[in-house]
């Protein structure tokens, strides 16, 4: 939805200055605001049409019960029904305790044993080349990840590809890692 189009952002002005506009829809129009001028134009523009009402508007005082209700919901008076208020307080306090304990035993029964270290090494060419790779193997021993410490120079038809040799039976290509950016190779069981 385009916002700049059409009449939607005098609508969204009036409903953000009268203040029907609420929660996340509020909280997006402000951060709006603040980069597009035609809704801070359409705001202003409400502004002025309704600022004129409301400083003619006479000052009418709350009754008593809604200014106590006000004082309630504030903290600022005790709830009128103090015994319904406690059994509220009570019910959630137990249902809380009762969240934790059983998170606590969830966390219990899943606890797993710790994982070995993953093993991490730096592989370089021995015929005195500049260039570098770290390699990790993770604890599981399922997936390495090799990045080369900087881009490592090819020929146009070359490529970096990684081999297993085995103690028995011939190499195997486990593939291709690239000379500039992270690879990460799986193995899958």
């Amino acid at each position: 939805m385009n916002l700049l189009r059409g009449n939607l952002p005098d609508r969204l002005a009036a409903e953000y200055v009268v203040g029907t506009l609420r929660g996340g829809a509020r909280r997006r129009f402000d951060v709006l605001l603040v980069a597009h001028p035609r809704l801070r134009e359409a705001v202003s523009a409400w502004e002025a049409r309704l600022l004129p009402m409301a400083l003619r508007a006479e000052m009418v005082a709350p009754s008593a019960q809604a200014w106590q209700g006000i004082e309630t919901r504030l903290g600022w008076r005790a709830s009128p029904s103090p015994s319904r208020a406690a059994a509220r307080l009570r019910f959630w306090r137990a249902t809380t305790l009762l969240a934790s304990l059983a998170a606590v035993s969830l966390g219990a029964a899943l606890r797993l044993a710790p994982t070995a270290a993953p093993t991490i090494v730096v592989l370089r060419a021995t015929s005195g080349a500049q260039e570098a790779l770290v390699a990790g193997l993770s604890s599981d021993r399922r997936e390495l990840s090799i990045r080369p410490v900087q881009r490592v120079a090819l020929a146009p038809r070359q490529s970096l590809e990684l081999w297993a040799l085995p103690a028995a039976g011939a190499p195997k290509s486990l593939g291709l890692v690239a000379p500039d950016r992270l690879t990460a190779l799986s193995r899958h069981r």
